[in-house]
């Protein structure tokens, strides 16, 4: 493709070689390792590192022309722009041809609760009979031809250009709709500039990320790009939320759709509770004066706001209530997310992804009402990461849960029993009612060896992750698998 296709809709000065607008650029790359021949290099600039002193190294692989934010001695033409990752964004949704145009897509973004909207929207959306593509922190799904494709990802959204050719992908293979989960560190680094959106969702906005943004103010900004005028025409927002609310006035005064939903406070869109259950929740919605009863099989009443945020979107994007509410019967779980995986010893077992205080507490407080006996809960924090939430989420927990189990979760560069002692900080606070287990296996079989009828146990933290990051590392480690194991072992033959 030719390098001023590329560069369309780029605010740019080309320095070096005459004519090199008429360039073939056959591949995109921000990692010096992937350049090859005819390849446009983006010089990126991170916290600890600047891909300007990759240049050099780029061109030896074969890249004809570089992205830069400042002009470098090197015989390259040069592309200088102000921001080198919105110019990714741009040009790798121009290299693709701009698939966004053609589709309808729908962005999440909160602090919990985006993964379990996504699948709930998907699925009200498949069973109005839409061809839809997921895109999130458990991967990429979308519907071809040949069956479902499931593509891995290690971020919760995308880097630029494998996203863009995703949704090229996508597009070709017919799907219409998708459902993409959009984090803080994706609109801080404008990864979505090049990204039309059809609605946005809001979640809930709790403290996490810290370690990155280190003040709540500067989590939120990054949160609030998602719903300015020129991304986001219809936002679909929790007016229960004081951010919610905050995002909400300043798009008061535009032309833009903002509709709110919740359970406390007068919105659009409300469901009236009528029947909670350790199996789910059954309630009759709300929305804009349009009703409809349906049961989430999912525990908790967080659930029925990720439920509440996903069937508001799809009714406001035309779909009728009395059909969409029939997806929250197809989807029964979803991967890690309060998951319930079985009985031993008449205890009931639960995974989930709860790695912040607000979400841990949601789950924790979701099944401590059903637990006849104790409410157990085995959780570590990550290394590596915001460690102001360590003591409070051990606080959290002991409040909540009658004993608790600490463990390692992705310790990544940290020693598991310097942030194990950081959560002890918190939690004996309230509690001394805890041990501490190093070894995640070794705990997940400890916690189930103890439990008692009438218990009910929460694995929280890691969720539907399929490893356990240690020194760089990423070592195959399922939660749920090694639970399904030990609860095969226990039934009865």
């Amino acid at each position: 493709m030719r390098l001023s296709v590329l560069l369309e809709s780029l605010d740019y000065e080309i320095v070096g070689v005459q004519d090199s607008a008429n360039l073939q650029i056959a591949k995109l790359a921000f990692d010096s390792k992937e350049v090859c021949n005819d390849c446009l290099f983006f010089c990126l600039k991170g916290r600890n590192f600047d891909g300007h002193n990759f240049a050099n190294t780029a061109l030896k692989k074969g890249a004809v022309a570089i992205v830069v934010e400042r002009v470098l001695d090197i015989d390259i033409p040069q592309i200088v722009v102000q921001d080198t990752r919105s110019a990714l964004s741009i040009v790798s949704a121009n290299f693709y041809a701009n698939p966004s145009n053609r589709l309808k897509i729908i962005g999440i973004t909160g602090t919990n609760g985006k993964t379990t909207t996504s699948y709930m929207l998907s699925s009200i959306l498949r069973a109005c009979g839409k061809k839809v593509g997921i895109i999130g922190t458990l991967g990429v799904r979308y519907d071809s031809e040949n069956g479902e494709i499931y593509l891995p990802s290690d971020l919760t959204t995308p880097d630029p250009i494998f996203l863009q050719e995703t949704l090229a992908k996508m597009r070709l293979n017919g799907v219409e709709y998708i459902v993409m989960e959009v984090s803080a560190h994706a609109l801080y680094y404008n990864k979505m500039d090049g990204v039309n959106f059809v609605a946005c969702i809001f979640t809930n906005f709790t403290q996490d990320h810290l370690d990155f943004f280190e003040t709540m103010t500067a989590y939120k900004k990054a949160k609030s790009q998602l719903f300015t005028p020129n991304r986001c025409s219809l936002a679909i927002l929790n007016g229960d939320d004081e951010t919610g609310r905050e995002f909400g006035k300043t798009r008061e005064n535009g032309k833009e759709t903002t509709l709110y939903y919740g359970l406390h406070t007068p919105t659009d869109a409300f469901a009236i509770i009528t029947d909670e259950r350790l199996d789910g929740t059954e309630c009759v919605f709300n929305i804009n004066d349009a009703v409809a009863r349906a049961f989430i099989s999912l525990t908790g009443r967080h659930n029925l706001y990720n439920a509440l945020a996903s069937i508001t979107c799809a009714v406001a994007l035309g779909v009728p209530i009395e059909q969409g509410v029939l997806g929250f019967g197809n989807l029964q779980r979803v991967d890690g997310r309060l998951e319930r995986l079985g009985k031993v010893n008449g205890a009931d077992i639960f995974v989930d992804f709860a790695h912040t205080p607000d979400g841990l507490e949601q789950s924790l407080s979701a099944l401590k009402k059903y637990a006849v006996g104790r409410l157990i809960c085995l959780f570590g924090c990550g290394g590596n990461r915001d460690k102001t939430k360590r003591a409070v989420m051990g606080a959290t927990v002991a409040k909540k849960c009658d004993f608790a189990v600490l463990t390692s979760d992705n310790p990544r560069f940290e020693d598991p029993l310097d942030i194990i002692a950081e959560i002890e900080r918190g939690y004996r606070r309230f509690s001394t009612k805890y041990v501490v287990v190093p070894d995640r296996k070794k705990a997940i079989e400890y916690a189930i060896g103890a439990l008692r009828a009438g218990d009910i146990l929460l694995v929280a933290g890691k969720g539907g992750e399929k490893y356990q990051e240690i020194m760089g590392i990423k070592y195959p480690f399922c939660d749920n698998d090694i639970i399904e194991k030990i609860i095969q072992k226990e039934e009865p033959f």
